[in-house]
């Protein structure tokens, strides 16, 4: 019975983590369960009785409608503040990382891999200042 557990899991990925949304998992869980059983019975194969009870449950969105879980369980935006920093951060040391080699390979003498370096620091530092007013933002 695990392709119901993972379709559940599949259904309530956007709603935030309550007690009550585990509740109500284990309850739909427990219901196709029991539907399965029921299909099994009158004769059906398990994948198929599975796949049915699966269909015959319908969406979630009816379910949430009907309860009123849509209402009290507003889906969670995740904040990708940290992880664009961390990409600016990275994705601007490469580039300074080429800048510098090139420099150093096809002109020794001639060290301007400087000038280059402080228009990439603006992605990181903009990053960083974004992250500070949207955390600001927050409190």
């Amino acid at each position: 019975m695990r392709k119901i557990q993972h379709h559940v899991e599949d259904l309530f990925d956007d709603v935030p983590y309550s007690e009550r949304t585990e509740a109500l998992k284990l309850e739909i869980i427990q219901n196709l369960e029991e539907k399965v059983y029921d299909l099994m019975a009158e004769g059906k194969e398990e994948e198929d009785a599975i796949n049915k009870a699966i269909v015959d449950f319908g969406d979630i969105k009816d379910l949430k409608r009907e309860l009123g879980v849509g209402e009290t369980l507003p889906a969670a935006k995740k904040d990708m503040t940290k992880i664009n920093l961390g990409f600016s951060i990275w994705g601007s040391a490469l580039i300074i990382a080429l800048f510098v080699f090139i420099n150093f390979y096809y002109t020794p003498k001639t060290i301007w891999f400087v000038y280059p370096t402080f228009a990439i620091l603006w992605w990181p530092l903009s990053m960083y200042y974004y992250r500070l007013r949207k955390k600001g933002g927050r409190k």
